[in-house]
């Protein structure tokens, strides 16, 4: 494990996000993970903050409305079947660790772990959280939230950066 500062691999991690990443929460005893595609990083409140979305209809925005925190894992290596997979499956039918041969390892600032896969991991602390409002949001993204199933942006401090 090595540290690694966000901004030095701000590009190679908005380009693999692209491709998809894990957001990891734990709640309590409740743990999901799900595939990102979207996400930023950059400073704010002049802290290093990386800023989320995550859906209202997904069983992790049950979770993450409970959490602290959260953890990104961004593969460096072949994960595209498990990221396809947590990306069309939902942790309220099944066990998507389980199912996809997952093994998490604790967080090292965060209660929620991170996927224990080779790449860089960001654990954040949730600092500010806002839904969309339609009313608000360009009539041009309308297509793609075709069930009004509106995003929540989550700003999580980062608390930690590193590579596995």
């Amino acid at each position: 494990m090595r540290d690694v500062d966000f901004k030095v691999v701000y590009e190679g991690v908005m380009n693999q996000i692209k491709e998809g990443a894990f957001l990891t929460v734990r709640a309590g005893d409740a743990l999901n993970t799900m595939t990102i595609g979207w996400a930023t990083i950059g400073i704010a409140w002049r802290k290093p903050v990386m800023m989320v979305m995550v859906r209202s209809s997904r069983h992790t925005f049950r979770l993450i409305e409970k959490a602290a925190d959260f953890t990104v894992s961004v593969p460096n290596g072949d994960a595209k079947k498990a990221l396809a997979f947590c990306g069309t499956k939902s942790g309220r039918d099944l066990d998507k660790f389980k199912a996809c041969g997952l093994k998490t390892a604790p967080g090292r600032n965060v209660v929620s772990p991170i996927i224990q896969i080779p790449g860089i991991h960001i654990e954040c602390r949730i600092v500010y959280k806002n839904p969309i409002d339609p009313a608000q949001l360009t009539h041009d993204y309308d297509p793609l939230y075709p069930d009004k199933d509106y995003h929540t942006l989550y700003f999580g401090e980062i608390q930690a950066c590193y590579e596995v």
